[in-house]
């Protein structure tokens, strides 16, 4: 088992491909993982939002770039 020092001490790139290899197993198990009621909530209000014109999207493309600028 890892300990959380094992952690501390692993190179970043170590850390990212074991968080995707996690990602990876619970997204194949989508099943077994239920959301909580109140994502349900915001998902909701978010699809209300997109009907009635008080919300925009925005595409993935847009979306990584504008992260991109806030991070840097």
């Amino acid at each position: 088992m890892i300990s959380e020092s094992d952690v501390k001490r692993m190179p970043l790139n170590q850390k990212l491909r074991i968080m995707e290899m996690i990602w990876d197993d619970l997204s194949s198990n989508e099943d077994s993982v239920d959301s909580p009621a109140w994502h349900k909530d915001i998902l909701q209000e978010r699809e209300k939002g997109l009907e009635t014109g008080e919300m925009t999207a925005s595409s993935w493309e847009e979306a990584k770039e504008r992260i991109k600028r806030n991070v840097t």
